[in-house]
């Protein structure tokens, strides 16, 4: 014999609907968990209270100030009588001025006691190499550099311990061309010792020269001019 039931009391025709109901409380109650805000304990007025605290008076003290001394009584003026009688020597004040001669003879004088080098460059008249005398003036600068290099080339002979050593460079050199037109201070400036003494060597065979003059007088001329060792 089958137990008779009835098919509205069945509760597993709303099984799926109890299932989405208790899914939604579920959900439900998640969210305000994860949406609930946890506050800190906040202190009461009292606890902040700064009132009680206790606060170190300092006393008020006031500076006592001292007035400064008076000043001491000015000084009575002492009046003292010159008797008129006294005579008064005059100075004589020579005059110093100087006539226009005497200013002329001065500045000769000097311009003679001046010593003074005028490069190559700007002096008037520039020395003369032997050979250049019956040149134009405005030729000369450019005769003496022609027989300047005449001379280096003439007499140029490369070390033969600079050559094997495949030494080669620029030399400088400096020298100075005299009042009598002797050449003299000679300075050299280079990659090795032996091509310095080389250009040394040809500057020194230089002739005498006329000197340079500045404003008709003879004066010292400095000259520089580069010596080129290069191996062939």
């Amino acid at each position: 014999m089958q137990p008779k039931k009835n098919p509205q009391s069945d509760l597993r025709n709303y099984s799926s609907l109890l299932f989405a109901f208790g899914l939604c409380i579920v959900l439900f109650v998640s969210w305000r968990a994860i949406e609930a805000k946890t506050f800190e304990a906040q202190y009461d007025y009292e606890s902040l209270n700064i009132d009680d605290d206790d606060d170190d008076e300092i006393p008020i003290t006031e500076q006592l100030k001292t007035p400064p001394p008076p000043p001491p009584p000015p000084a009575p003026e002492i009046i003292e009588v010159v008797e008129d009688e006294k005579e008064i020597e005059e100075t004589i004040i020579e005059s110093t001025e100087t006539d226009q001669e005497e200013i002329v003879e001065e500045v000769e004088v000097m311009e003679e006691e001046m010593d003074i080098d005028i490069p190559f460059a700007i002096i008037e008249d520039v020395p003369l190499f032997p050979g250049c005398e019956k040149v134009a003036n405005s030729e000369r600068r450019n005769c003496f550099q022609e027989k300047m290099n005449d001379h280096i080339r003439n007499n140029f002979r490369y070390p033969e311990i600079a050559q094997e050593m495949g030494i080669q460079g620029r030399v400088f050199v400096q020298f100075m061309i005299g009042k009598d037109g002797n050449i003299s201070g000679i300075k050299t400036r280079g990659p090795d010792k032996n091509l310095e003494k080389e250009a040394n060597r040809i500057i020194a065979k230089l002739p005498r020269m006329t000197p340079g003059a500045q404003r008709g007088r003879p004066v010292r001329v400095p000259f520089s001019i580069p010596i080129q060792f290069k191996l062939q």
